[in-house]
């Protein structure tokens, strides 16, 4: 088992202090390879013995191992607008260039259906269910996801919101959250703070809150009641798109079947209002 898989199998076991060492470990690989335990202790605000004990606690036999074990395996190129270019400057020298994009990212999608804990997908798709209300968040490089994520859960049922804070009160829209409630959260590094911020903030009202990100250790994941993983070769929403809308297709799908008779009256009433003067139909051939 590497390192990261390491970290996930453990992270619930963990005290609140030794989950901010593992956290900052997957976030700084770098800098804790280049640190003393008591450096990296002092940076995240824990004690060095809380760092050796984090050591013990993933059977190394002290921060040397630990650190070792960081510079053969997390110590990759980080992830940026150059590195997702120069990998397909490099697929680009083999044949059928696009094929070969199109199949890193089936591979991905592969990869992240392999992390999705059913029954989490099942509890969640039950909540937005039941849910008298779905709020769905996503900023910046996340905002075209929450913007195609609560369009399409409003195709399959009412009362779906898309959050939008630089046009919106977000703290009224959050003092009307309650248990009945589900907050869809999308966050991806870089994480932001204001994202993070209002997730912690529906918790706290009660709010059901999903959340979707790049790693189950995300800082999304103290105020998610379930966290879905997309996976991505790197820390980039370019390479996760793939993963990222064929998962939240599957959420949308999962509703459609949850809600198999209400959707069909849904669309029987769309079908049945006289909307043709906002189509054009394309020209037949002749």
């Amino acid at each position: 088992m590497d390192l990261k898989q390491l970290i996930h199998s453990q992270f619930d076991d963990l005290s609140k202090s030794q989950k901010k060492v593992a956290t900052h470990i997957l976030d700084f690989p770098r800098q804790v390879a280049l640190s003393s335990a008591q450096e990296m202790g002092e940076a995240i605000g824990v004690s060095e013995t809380t760092v050796i004990r984090f050591c013990y606690s993933l059977e190394f036999s002290g921060y040397t191992e630990l650190q070792k074990a960081i510079r053969e395996q997390l110590l990759s190129p980080e992830s940026s607008l150059s590195a997702y270019q120069q990998a397909k400057v490099e697929l680009q020298q083999q044949p059928h260039f696009f094929a070969q994009v199109m199949e890193q990212d089936r591979a991905a999608i592969a990869e992240t259906a392999k992390g999705i804990e059913e029954a989490d997908y099942d509890l969640a798709v039950e909540r937005l269910s039941q849910a008298r209300k779905v709020h769905v968040l996503g900023l910046r490089s996340s905002f075209a996801a929450a913007n195609w994520l609560s369009y399409t859960l409003g195709l399959v049922r009412s009362e779906v919101q898309l959050i939008r804070p630089e046009t919106e009160d977000v703290i009224q829209t959050l003092s009307e959250m309650d248990s009945g409630s589900v907050l869809i959260v999308i966050s991806f590094h870089r994480y932001l703070k204001e994202t993070v911020k209002i997730a912690e903030l529906a918790k706290e009202q009660g709010c059901f809150v999903i959340g979707i990100s790049d790693s189950q250790l995300a800082p999304i994941h103290a105020a998610s009641d379930v966290l879905f993983p997309i996976y991505s070769p790197n820390k980039s929403t370019l390479d996760a798109t793939a993963s990222l809308f064929s998962f939240m297709n599957a959420l949308a799908a999962g509703l459609v079947v949850k809600e198999k008779e209400a959707f069909g009256q849904r669309q029987e009433k769309y079908r049945a209002l006289d909307s043709d003067y906002l189509f054009i139909e394309g020209a037949g051939k002749k």
